[in-house]
C-alpha cells in the first residue's frame, strides 16, 4: 500500500544532491511500500521526479526509493526520520488493558 507523497524540506534534497556528487556509498534505511522499515546498501546515482508519484532516488545496485520515505541516508537523518522516531517512542503500555 503506497502512501501519498509528502513534500520534503529543501535541506533533505540538498543532502541527497551532495551524496550524488560525492559518490558516497552506504546504507539507506526507509519505509517500504508495506510501511515496514527496510534497508539497502549502495550508491545514489540520481534523483528524479515521477509525475503523480513524487521524487525518487535511484540507487546502484538498481533500486528506487521515494525520498519522503527515507529514514536515514548514509547515517544522516532523512525526511521520514521524525516519523520513525515517534513510532519507536510510542507508549506501548497505554493500551495494554492492565488495571492497577
Amino acid at each position: 500500500m503506497e502512501t501519498t507523497y509528502t513534500p520534503v524540506p529543501y535541506v533533505c534534497r540538498e543532502l541527497i544532491k551532495e551524496q550524488i556528487e560525492s559518490g558516497t556509498e552506504g546504507k539507506v534505511f526507509f519505509f517500504n511500500e508495506s510501511q515496514q522499515v527496510d534497508e539497502i546498501e549502495g550508491k545514489v546515482i540520481s534523483m528524479e521526479e515521477i509525475p503523480q508519484r513524487g521524487i525518487f532516488i535511484r540507487m546502484h545496485p538498481e533500486n528506487q526509493i521515494r525520498i519522503d520515505r527515507i529514514i536515514t541516508l548514509f547515517g544522516k537523518p532523512g525526511a521520514a526520520f521524525d516519523e520513525y522516531d515517534s513510532f519507536a517512542n510510542q507508549c506501548l503500555s497505554c493500551t495494554g488493558g492492565y488495571e492497577l
